[in-house]
């Protein structure tokens, strides 16, 4: 695998129905159902639906979740906000519907994402979640996070963080990034993004896409991965603190067997760690945005060379 590839392998996990996008059921469904067979189907990773809308979903998908005897299923991440035993039913009764062979397409939830502000929600939620399924806990970026993701480790789950919004003051300080990424990485603990990651490269833009939006500095996602690659591999904070502000992106080229950030170089199977182990995915409400920003920058930034 090249880095282009490790780093976008399963990286956006798309959530069409949520701001700014916010796009009806029907549309996020055919979207998703279009970049499944699309040509850059690697880099898709979940459906990403709230509970009380998952039968609409199901309605919805209907004719187009895959079919047959070989059929990929849909794989589908259920924000759950409430009673986690009733989601657990709920979306247990839907993975029975649509498992393998299923003549009404084939699709598994297999991932659960929580908010949690405290070490005991943590643990009181996670008890009432099966282990078949993944749960990410969305934590804050103030406070004692350090014990916050140690909790997140006890529960052999995985933690999440919102890295904007729809105004300027949703956008933790990069600092706090780093912060959470690093105690993440001491207990070895993968995460997950959200928000405001649309752009591969860190730099002031449109809120919404409304002409009249207010703007401001967003984080990359080339960025984010980047700066958690580079933690991986055991560069200091500082260094990946570096990473997660660069806004020029003439100093970031895709190689072949590896990525060259400055005099960074991070090779395709260190990348290929990362994301396994550290910093899995970001969810988008759109998933052709960061696609197509990130094979721009590769054409403008690679030479001729490999």
């Amino acid at each position: 695998m090249n880095a282009r590839d490790a780093l976008l392998n399963g990286l956006v996990d798309y959530a069409g129905l949520f701001p700014p996008a916010g796009e009806d059921m029907a549309t996020a469904v055919r979207n998703y159902a279009d970049y499944s067979r699309g040509p850059d189907r690697a880099a898709l990773g979940r459906f990403i639906v709230p509970l009380p809308r998952l039968a609409e979903f199901e309605t919805t998908a209907s004719g187009f979740l895959p079919t047959g005897r070989n059929a990929e299923p849909w794989r589908v991440s259920v924000l759950v906000a409430d009673d986690v035993r009733s989601a657990v039913d709920e979306m247990a009764k839907f993975n029975d519907r649509h498992e393998q062979r299923s003549p009404k397409g084939v699709a598994i939830i297999d991932v659960a994402e929580l908010k949690a502000a405290t070490i005991e929600e943590i643990a009181n939620q996670q008890r009432d979640l099966p282990r078949t399924f993944t749960s990410y806990f969305e934590i804050p970026l103030t406070g004692d996070v350090g014990s916050l993701v140690r909790a997140v480790a006890a529960v052999s789950s995985r933690a999440k963080i919102r890295t904007g919004g729809l105004s300027p003051n949703a956008f933790p300080s990069a600092q706090s990034i780093i912060d959470f990424m690093v105690e993440c990485r001491a207990a070895r603990v993968a995460f997950k993004a959200t928000a405001g990651l649309h752009h591969a490269i860190r730099a002031e833009y449109r809120l919404t896409y409304d002409a009249d939006s207010p703007r401001a500095v967003m984080y990359g996602f080339l960025n984010v991965f980047l700066a958690a690659a580079l933690i991986d591999t055991g560069e200091n904070e500082h260094i990946a603190l570096e990473a997660l502000e660069e806004t020029d992106s003439s100093t970031v080229e895709f190689h072949a067997s590896y990525l060259q950030w400055r005099d960074k170089r991070i090779s395709a199977d260190q990348l290929t760690h990362a994301r396994s182990v550290s910093a899995i995915s970001f969810g988008s409400c759109s998933f052709r945005e960061p696609i197509d920003e990130l094979a721009s920058l590769i054409h403008k930034t690679q030479p001729a060379r490999t």
